[in-house]
Formats: C-alpha cells, structure tokens, sequence
C-alpha cells in the first residue's frame, strides 16, 4: 500500500554531504516501490530564519515555507535528515521550525474564557490541540561521534526535534535512526548503510 512520504533534507550541502547521499537512496527505494515522494533540500529554499520579534508578531511567511507547510500536511509519513552540531540540529533547519511550525498550523492552543469552570481552565493550560495527527515520522541523524557517547555525554540529542517539534504537533510515532561515527565509516560501510535505507525507504518506514 502506497503512501505519502515528504523527505527533507537538513543538511545545507545538497550535492556532497553523507546526509544528501542517504536522502537519495530512501527517496530512491520509496518511489521505486511505488510510494509518493515530495523532497525538499533546506539549502534550496529562501526564508529568513531568524524571529526578529520572536513570537510576538508573527513574521509573514515566505512562498517556501508555506509550500513545506503544504507538503507536510500532504504528507502521511515524514522523514527528516540531518546532521548533529555541537549536539543539535544545523541553525537552519531550526530556523525553519521556528519560522514555519506556527498556531493554527501545527497546533492551537485552548483559549479559556470567564465561564468555564475551574477544571477546564487548568486543563486548558496543560493541553493544547494537535493538527497534525494521523502522520508517522522517521529522523535519520549522523554524527562524527558514536551516539552513545554522545547519548552519555549531553542526553538524546534527537529529543527537541522528535517530541519538542514534531510530536508537539500530533506527529507520532517518530522513529529514529542514528548513525556514527562518520569519520570512522569505510566506504563499504558507507554503502551498506545506503542500502539499509533505501530499504527503509521502499518499506515507507
């Protein structure tokens, strides 16, 4: 059974970064097996993503980031490459959550009013509506070190991207895959880690 698959790459170097050679082998094996793949490289898009005001007034969004938006509500399963730097994701790819992962369209938040009772008014500051249920994810993160150092070292490095963004959102569940040391993978290895992902792509996983 097909499905929806928006892939986005994280990485701003979309020709020769390990990130950009693993994104073409899952786009790859999901269109080759007959799934939909909407793709966008984050270094070809324009947007400022600094929050100049932060939210408090809301920048209007640029032509590119409402299409991300579209693709990711066009979207069933979502699935996001990027690289770790100094224990996160690159600046850009942040800036382009803090820009376009807005109310309205990744959540909203209940509003209270003077006639609801006490009780849901405190659940309305504790929850808020998740637009963007019904969607699975996939994170594929590299580093130049081993992940459980790094795991050991600064906690789950995936933790603000999974459940901070996309879970906020209703994206759930959101599965990740994280692969390192980079600098010490041989080209075999390499390789072979591009054809367990163009696997996961063919699965749609």
């Amino acid at each position: 059974m097909s499905k929806k698959i928006f892939v986005l790459l994280g990485h701003p170097d979309k020709v020769n970064s390990y990130n950009a050679y693993l994104a073409d082998q899952y786009e790859k094996g999901a269109r080759e097996a007959g799934h939909e793949v909407r793709r966008t490289n984050i270094s070809d898009l324009q947007f400022d993503p600094i929050l100049h005001d932060g939210y408090l007034k809301i920048q209007a969004l640029e032509p590119d980031l409402v299409k991300v938006q579209e693709d990711v509500k066009w979207a069933e399963h979502i699935v996001i490459f990027y690289p770790t730097w100094w224990s996160s994701m690159p600046a850009i790819l942040k800036g382009l959550f803090d820009r376009m992962w807005l109310p309205g369209f990744a959540y909203k938040f209940i509003k209270t009013t003077p006639d609801m009772g006490f009780a849901m008014r405190l659940k309305a500051k504790f929850t808020w509506i998740k637009k963007l249920t019904g969607r699975t994810g996939r994170i594929f993160i590299t580093s130049n070190t081993h992940p459980f150092i790094l795991r050991c070292l600064y906690g789950d490095t995936s933790k603000i991207l999974k459940g901070a963004i996309l879970g906020f959102g209703g994206i759930a569940p959101v599965a990740v895959q994280k692969i390192g040391p980079l600098k010490n993978l041989s080209q075999e290895k390499k390789e072979s880690w591009g054809r367990v992902v163009y696997e996961m792509g063919k699965k749609a996983v």
